[in-house]
């Protein structure tokens, strides 16, 4: 859980500076390193919540929703930041999958 947050919040708050650290391939912008920054924070809290239910042998509902939510958090601050994709099409697309993801999560939720 520690090494999924630790690296989430690296990549999530200095993207190019991590890949620069960690010599791993150059991304031309922070979007997609800034997205799996926040979908691995998202596993750790799953992990953090999962792991302390009694009987949890698998990522369950709640785990699902606080994944879908650190990840969708990500996405709408980049868009509303116009760090996100530069075509229209682009960002129709991931407005689009931010009111779904959004609406999964409250249907998981109410499964809960």
């Amino acid at each position: 859980m520690l090494l999924k947050l630790s690296a989430g919040l690296l990549l999530a708050l200095a993207p190019r500076s991590t890949i620069k650290l960690l010599g791993l391939p150059r991304a031309e912008t922070g979007f997609w390193p800034r997205l799996l920054g926040a979908l691995l924070i998202g596993l750790a809290g799953a992990l953090l919540l999962e792991g302390r239910s009694p009987g949890a042998q698998s990522l369950g509902l709640a785990g699902c929703v606080i994944v879908n939510f650190s990840g969708v958090s990500m996405m709408a601050t980049l868009l509303v930041l116009d760090a996100g994709p530069a075509s229209a099409r682009g960002r129709a697309i991931m407005w689009t999958l931010v009111i779904l993801l959004i609406l999964l999560s409250v249907l998981e939720i109410a499964n809960i």
